[in-house]
């Protein structure tokens, strides 16, 4: 097994390295590709030091069998048929395939045999926030046909990258000595600020970002449910959260929520009001794990049910759930 990491310089990309490195992901080589700004650099990988080589079109993928990549939606188009020429699965982590139909967009927890099915070689990876959002509503579709959700997700600077975050907490610290702060990664200072803009904004005063939300659950639940999204940047600096509102063809008790919750992969329930007990970054951040609680129901909808989930954006939302589709791929059929 030979497996290649495209962008392994970015933070998904070194988050990719730990995850594997983490759920001892059978291989026999690793091989690391860049730009020419992160040509050259080298990285630990079990003991192990990889050098990143620069990214260019060739043959440099004739014998990997699954690459990871996460370099940004134009480099994906440019190299995705050097990648796949040769039979390598590529899995890919930006938005430049997600709806094409001849791309699977694949949750495990969700779809993960929709994989199986891949006629350009290639799965996508889904946008972050829908990733958190599916895990938790896969198991309450099972129970009554999900039609309409709303969702305000609260999003770390982690959502942006590695320069966003270092952004973030050079802001906190030029803020505390008294210094105007650099803002390049995002319109606004995100330092005690919160910035109601992701990405940006189409002709119906949706931004891309919500509307990936739309989109993206539809493919991946096969559901007709309609999802209405606010994308909110906060400042804390990794791991998103969610408030989400359900409607349902039949009521959904909170109890009967939790308890499918409690059942479901990938899923933690964090549900204790009395005692304070209830998701948050600060404690999601690093974990698997997306986490739910202050589940409800929806006073103003007899058949709503409303909680709260958090969980990381880097992980979970992005490395973890592209390496657990190559874990799914090798468990069910050799790749070549």
């Amino acid at each position: 097994m030979k497996v290649a990491i495209v962008g392994a310089s970015g933070a998904v990309g070194q988050e990719f390295l730990r995850v594997l490195d983490e759920r001892n992901f059978p291989m026999d080589e690793l091989v690391l590709f860049g730009s020419e700004r992160s040509a050259g650099r080298k990285y630990t990988f079990r003991s192990k030091e990889l050098e990143v080589q620069l990214l260019r079109h060739g043959d440099d993928f004739k014998d990997v069998d699954i690459a990871f990549t996460s370099a940004g939606a134009g480099v994906s188009k440019e190299f995705a048929e050097d990648i796949t020429r040769y039979g390598a699965v590529m899995i890919d982590n930006s938005s430049a395939f997600r709806m094409d139909p001849d791309v699977p967009l694949v949750v495990p927890e969700c779809n993960a045999e929709d994989a199986l099915v891949r006629p350009r070689g290639i799965i996508a990876n889904p946008n972050c926030t829908t990733i958190m959002m599916v895990v938790v509503l896969m198991p309450l579709e099972r129970l009554s046909h999900i039609e309409r959700i709303h969702i305000a997700s609260y999003q770390s600077a982690s959502g942006a990258g590695a320069a966003a975050m270092q952004e973030l907490q050079d802001q906190y610290k030029a803020l505390a000595e008294g210094q105007e702060p650099t803002v390049k990664k995002f319109a606004y200072q995100l330092a005690y600020n919160v910035i109601p803009q992701i990405d940006v904004f189409t002709d119906n005063g949706y931004t891309k970002e919500e509307m990936k939300m739309f989109n993206e659950t539809r493919k991946i639940m096969h559901t007709d449910a309609r999802c209405s999204a606010m994308c909110v940047r906060i400042s804390s600096l990794r791991s998103h959260s969610e408030a989400v509102w359900i409607e349902t063809q039949k009521p959904i008790s909170p109890d009967e929520a939790r308890e499918a919750l409690r059942k479901a992969p990938g899923v933690t329930v964090v549900d204790d009001p009395a005692h304070q007990q209830y998701p948050m970054p600060l404690f999601t951040a690093g974990k698997d794990d997306i986490y739910v609680g202050r589940i409800r129901e929806d006073l103003a909808n007899p058949n709503g049910l409303t909680f709260w989930l958090s969980g990381d954006q880097i992980k979970k939302g992005a490395a973890l759930n592209a390496v657990q589709i190559a874990e799914y791929l090798v468990s069910r059929h050799p790749l070549r």
